[in-house]
């Protein structure tokens, strides 16, 4: 699976962010990939890269916690050792 250029900008932004929060983006490459298209799949259908496994419910303000990093990833870290959709996980 091979990732578009702004795919791959935005695993650079995504490398980022998990190094600033001491966390990781998931070690398997093809989770990685699949979490990103999906992030894209829902940018072109709804305007915004929602986290691929949260439900998108239409109401704009309740719905940009769900923006990926989403509010929840740390916590899910914290509780599970990873984030819903499996892109971060906790540092190894």
């Amino acid at each position: 699976m091979d990732l578009s250029a702004e795919e791959l900008e935005f695993l650079e932004f995504a490398k980022k962010h998990a190094e600033e929060n001491q966390i990781m983006l998931n070690p398997n490459e093809r989770i990685v990939q699949g979490a990103i298209k999906g992030l894209f799949m829902k940018e072109e259908k709804f305007g915004e890269k929602y986290c691929p496994c949260r439900v998108v419910s239409g109401d704009k303000e309740m719905d940009k916690e769900i923006i990926c990093p989403c509010i929840f990833h740390k916590d899910e870290i914290k509780e599970m050792g990873h984030c819903h959709c499996n892109l971060f996980v906790k540092k190894e």
